[in-house]
C-alpha cells in the first residue's frame, strides 16, 4: 500500500480504534503492532497509519477543547460586556442625576435673597430628601396582616432594584477591583448614605435558582453568621413567598456586642425572567414589630437588600448582590467605630464573600479544583466553616453557649471565660466515648489591642510563616503535666521552650487563593528534656484568609486546631488564633490617639514606646487585633490552667506586639531607612558597601543618578527594580541571608526578621546550585561571576523565573569579605 495515500476507513475499523485511543492516546510503536495483530480488520493498514490516525485524533480532540475553551471565554466576556454597559448606562444616568441637582441647587441659591438663603437651601434639602426616599412620605403599614406584609415586600423590592440597577446609591468602585472574565465582578462601595453599603455584580457558571438556594443559606458561607431562623413562610398571590427571618452574627472583636436582625426576605420572579430576593428589617417605622435584642446582643437594621439573579444566554447566571446595614455604631466604643462604619469591610466580610462562594461550588462542580487529602470539596468546606465558627464562638463567649467569666489577676488585658459544658459547646454528637480527653471544660484566654502602622495581611501571613517567633513561651512543669494527657490541651508548637520545626501540607484553596485550608505538621513534640527521646508529631488543622496583601480588604485572620492523625471527618475541634482588622485612617478627634487594652506597652526595643500621634502622622494606619486560645482542663485543675493560659496569652501578646514593630514597612522616610538586622552593619552602610564593591569588580554603576552619597544611596537600593540579596560568607556554614531590597523580598516572599532563616541553597533549584558552585572560586578570586537565566523557589515554594544573576563580593571599610550580593535580572513568578 503507497504510504502516501490517503487511507479511508470503516465504522468497524474506527469504532476498534476509538477503543484503543480512550485507553492510550498515544500508543507506542509496539502498541500499534500489538494493536494490529488483535485486530483482523486492522490487518490491511500499515502501521505508519495507524500512527498517522493516532496523531490526527490528538490533533482534533485538541482543537475541540480549544474551540469548547474558546466559546466559553466568548460567553463570559459577552456576559461581562453586557454587565459593563449595564453598569454604564447607571453611571450615565447618575452623573445626569447629579449635574440636574447641581444645577437646582445653584439656580434656587443664585434666586434666593441674602435673608432667605438658610430657608431656601433648608426647602431644597428636604425636597431632594423626599424624592430621594419617597417611601418615608407614606404612612407606616400593617405588618400584622398578609396584604401588609405584601406591601412592605413590594417596597422592598422596589428600593432594592433601584441600589442594584439604579442610582439610589451613590456607589464608588473599589480601588483595585478591576471586572473582567475571571476576576470577581464589579464591586462598589457606598459613599454618603445611611449605614454601610457594598454591591457587587459577576458571573457564574450555575443555574439561577442552584444560586438562590445557594444565597439563602447565608450561614453557610457568611462566616460571621452565628444562626439564621426561618420563623414564618408565608406565600403570595405572585407565585413568591415572604419569610419572617430572624438573625445573629458574631462581634468581630472581645470589645464589642454582638448584632441581630429581624428582617422581612422576599423571594419572586420578575418579567424577564429573573429572580430577587430581598430583604430589610422590620421596624415599627414601616409597620413591624419592634421586638427587643437578644441578651448580649444590640439590635441592627439591615436597610432594602438582596440579590438579583439573571439568567445568562448559553448558562450561566449574572448576579447583583447588594448589602446595606446600620450596624449602631454608636453604641460601641469610639476608637472600634471604623469597624461599624466601613463599606470595604462590609464588602470584604459579606458581599464579596457570597460571590466567590458561588464561584467556588461553579468550579468544584465542574472539575477545576483540586483537593488534596482524599476528602470531598464539601467535607474541606465543612471544616473550614467549623474552625471560623469555634473561633468566633471563643471570642464572643456567649452564655447561652455555656461560658462565663472567671475572676481576674487584678490586671485587664487578657479575659479569662469558661464552658463547663463542653458537650453542648461541641454539640451533641462528640459524646464522653469520643472525645474522652476534652476533660471537664473549656477554657479560653483572649485579649484585644491597637497596632499601628503594620498591614493586616503582612502580620498574620509572618505568624503562619514563622510560627516560632511567637509560639516560644515557657510554662511550668505543673501545667505541663496538667495537659500532657490530651492532644487538644496545647493549641501551640512549642511547649517549654523546647524546639520544634513544622511542615504546612496544603488542603484546599479557593478560587482566587483568598482562603487556604491547610494541615501543620509540628515535628518533635516533647514536653520536657526527659520527654525528647519519646517527642512525637503534633497536627494542627489551619485555615487562614486575606493574607495576600495585593488583594483588596482590610481583614486577615490565621485560625487553627489541634487534630490526631487519624484527622476523621467528624473530628472535634478547639480552635484558637489571631484576627487583625483594618481601621479606617482618621486624622482627627481623639480616636486618633486612643488605645486598646494592651496596645499601650508596645515595645520599640531599646528605644522605648513610640508615640501614636507620630505613627499616625507617617502613616495613620491602624488595626485591632484579636487573639483567642482555647484549653481543656480538669475541674480540680481549673485555676492551674486558668493561670497559665492568661501568662501564655500574654506571652504571645508581647511576641506579637515585637514582631509587628519589627515587620512595620519603613517607608523609607527621610531620615529612617529599612530596619537593620541584629548583628549586621547599619543600612546606610552597608548599602554604601554593595554600591563601592560592585563598581569595583564589574566597573559600572549599580544605581543611575547623581546623588550616590548618604540616604540617596539606602533609597535607590532599596527601590532598584532587581531583587538584590546579601548573603554571609562565614566558613562551615550554609549561606544564609542577611539583607534584601524591597523586590528581594517581594521575590522570596518573606521579610527583613525572617529572611535570616532563609538559606541561598534552598531556594536554588539544582542547575542554578550547580551554577553557582562551579563560579563560586571565580566569584572569591576575581570579585564577581554572571550566572545564566534559572529557576528558583521562594519561601513559600512558589517557582519563579530570572534573566540573569549577577555575583559578588561586598567588602568592608577595610577591605575584608563581609557577604556576598546576588542581584536577580527580571524575576517574575512562573
Amino acid at each position: 500500500m503507497d504510504n502516501n495515500k490517503y487511507v479511508r476507513y470503516t465504522p468497524e475499523q474506527v469504532e476498534a480504534l476509538e477503543r484503543v485511543y480512550n485507553e492510550c492516546p498515544k500508543p507506542s510503536s509496539l502498541r500499534r503492532q500489538q494493536l494490529i495483530r488483535e485486530c483482523p480488520i486492522l490487518c490491511n493498514i500499515e502501521p505508519k497509519q495507524i500512527k498517522v490516525w493516532f496523531q490526527n485524533r490528538r490533533c482534533r480532540e485538541k482543537q475541540r477543547k480549544e474551540s469548547f475553551r474558546l466559546q466559553t471565554v466568548n460567553r463570559k466576556l459577552s456576559a461581562m460586556n453586557k454587565l459593563l454597559m449595564e453598569e454604564n448606562d447607571r453611571l450615565q444616568k447618575q452623573v445626569s442625576h447629579l449635574v440636574y441637582e447641581n444645577g437646582y441647587m445653584r439656580q434656587q441659591l443664585q434666586s434666593s435673597s441674602a435673608t432667605t438663603t438658610d430657608n431656601s437651601c433648608e426647602s431644597v434639602v428636604m425636597s431632594g430628601q423626599q424624592q430621594q426616599n419617597p417611601a418615608a412620605q407614606q404612612p407606616p403599614k400593617d405588618a400584622s396582616s398578609p396584604a401588609g406584609l405584601l406591601a412592605i415586600a413590594e417596597e422592598t423590592l422596589a428600593q432594592f432594584l433601584s441600589k442594584a440597577t439604579g442610582t439610589a446609591v451613590d456607589w464608588v468602585q473599589m480601588i483595585g477591583m478591576k471586572p473582567g472574565p475571571d476576576s470577581i465582578g464589579i464591586v462598589a462601595v457606598s459613599r454618603n448614605c445611611s449605614g454601610v453599603a457594598a454591591r457587587v455584580c459577576g458571573l457564574v457558571s450555575l443555574e439561577p435558582t442552584k444560586v438562590a438556594e445557594i444565597l439563602k443559606d447565608r450561614p453557610s458561607w457568611f462566616r460571621d453568621c452565628r444562626c439564621l431562623d426561618v420563623v414564618s413562610v408565608i406565600p403570595t398571590g405572585n407565585g413568591g413567598t415572604i419569610e419572617l427571618v430572624y438573625m445573629q452574627t458574631y462581634a468581630p472583636t472581645t470589645l464589642a456586642a454582638a448584632r441581630d436582625f429581624w428582617t422581612l426576605r422576599y423571594t419572586t420572579s420578575l418579567e424577564d425572567g429573573s429572580l430577587v430576593i430581598c430583604e430589610r428589617s422590620l421596624t415599627s417605622t414601616i409597620g413591624g414589630p419592634s421586638a427587643p435584642p437578644s441578651s448580649g446582643f444590640a439590635r441592627a437594621e439591615m436597610l432594602p437588600s438582596g440579590y438579583l439573579i439573571r439568567p445568562c444566554e448559553g448558562g450561566g447566571s449574572i448576579i447583583h448582590i447588594v448589602d446595606h446595614v446600620d450596624l449602631d455604631a454608636w453604641s460601641v466604643p469610639e476608637v472600634l467605630r471604623p469597624l461599624y462604619e466601613s463599606s470595604k469591610i462590609l464588602a470584604q466580610k459579606m458581599t464579596v464573600a457570597g460571590l466567590r462562594h458561588i464561584r467556588q461550588i461553579a468550579q468544584e462542580s465542574s472539575g477545576e479544583v483540586q483537593f488534596g487529602g482524599g476528602r470531598q470539596p464539601a467535607v474541606l468546606r465543612t471544616f473550614s466553616q467549623r474552625l471560623c465558627r469555634g473561633f468566633n464562638d471563643a471570642v464572643n463567649g456567649f452564655v447561652d453557649d455555656g461560658w462565663s467569666l472567671l475572676g481576674s489577676d487584678g490586671v485587664e488585658d487578657v479575659t479569662i471565660m469558661v464552658n463547663s459544658s463542653p458537650n453542648k459547646y461541641f454539640g451533641s454528637q462528640y459524646n464522653a466515648a469520643m472525645f474522652p480527653n476534652i476533660g471537664r471544660g473549656v477554657l479560653c484566654a483572649k485579649a484585644s489591642m491597637l497596632l499601628q502602622n503594620v498591614p493586616p495581611a503582612l502580620l498574620v501571613r509572618f505568624l503562619r510563616e514563622h510560627r516560632s517567633e511567637w509560639a516560644d513561651y515557657g510554662i511550668d512543669a505543673y501545667s505541663a503535666a496538667c495537659l500532657k494527657a490530651s492532644p487538644y490541651g496545647v493549641p501551640c508548637p512549642r511547649a517549654g521552650g523546647f524546639p520544634s520545626s513544622h511542615v504546612i501540607l496544603p488542603l484546599a484553596h479557593t478560587v482566587e487563593h483568598e482562603e487556604f485550608l491547610e494541615v501543620v505538621r509540628l515535628e518533635g513534640h516533647a514536653f520536657s528534656p526527659e520527654d525528647m527521646a519519646l517527642a512525637r508529631d503534633m497536627y494542627l488543622l489551619q485555615l487562614g484568609n486575606g493574607l495576600d496583601e495585593n488583594a483588596v480588604g482590610s481583614c486577615a485572620q490565621l485560625v487553627f486546631a489541634p487534630i490526631d492523625e487519624s484527622f476523621a471527618d467528624d473530628a472535634p475541634l478547639l480552635p484558637s488564633g489571631f484576627r487583625v482588622i483594618q481601621l479606617d485612617p482618621k486624622t482627627d478627634g481623639p480616636a486618633a490617639t486612643r488605645t486598646l487594652d494592651l496596645a499601650s506597652t508596645l515595645e520599640v526595643g531599646s528605644g522605648g514606646a513610640r508615640s501614636t500621634s507620630d505613627a499616625d502622622s507617617t502613616y495613620n494606619l491602624r488595626s485591632v487585633l484579636t487573639i483567642a486560645f482555647q484549653f481543656t482542663f480538669e475541674n480540680h485543675l481549673r485555676e492551674s490552667v486558668a493561670a497559665m493560659a492568661r501568662q501564655y496569652v500574654r506571652s504571645v501578646v508581647g511576641s506579637v506586639q515585637r514582631v509587628a514593630m519589627a515587620i512595620a514597612p519603613t517607608g523609607l522616610g527621610p531620615q529612617l531607612g529599612p530596619k537593620s538586622i541584629p548583628g549586621s552593619p547599619e543600612a546606610l552602610t552597608l548599602a554604601r558597601w554593595i554600591c563601592r564593591s560592585y563598581r569595583v569588580y564589574t566597573g559600572g554603576e549599580l544605581l543611575q543618578g547623581d546623588s550616590q552619597t548618604g540616604d540617596a544611596v539606602l533609597k535607590q537600593l532599596w527601590h532598584h527594580s532587581d531583587a538584590i540579596l546579601c548573603c554571609s560568607v562565614k566558613n562551615n556554614a550554609s549561606p544564609v541571608f542577611t539583607f534584601a531590597n524591597q523586590a528581594g523580598l517581594d521575590m522570596l516572599e518573606t521579610t527583613l526578621v525572617a529572611l535570616q532563616d532563609i538559606m541561598l541553597e534552598k531556594i536554588l533549584d539544582e542547575s542554578g546550585r550547580k551554577a553557582l558552585f562551579s563560579e563560586f572560586a571565580k566569584i572569591m578570586q576575581q570579585g564577581f561571576a554572571y550566572l545564566p537565566a534559572g529557576i528558583c523557589v521562594s519561601s513559600m515554594g512558589r517557582p519563579l523565573s530570572y534573566e540573569q544573576a549577577v555575583a559578588w563580593k561586598v567588602l568592608d571599610d577595610d577591605d575584608l569579605n563581609h557577604c556576598l550580593t546576588f542581584m536577580f535580572v527580571n524575576w517574575s513568578f512562573v
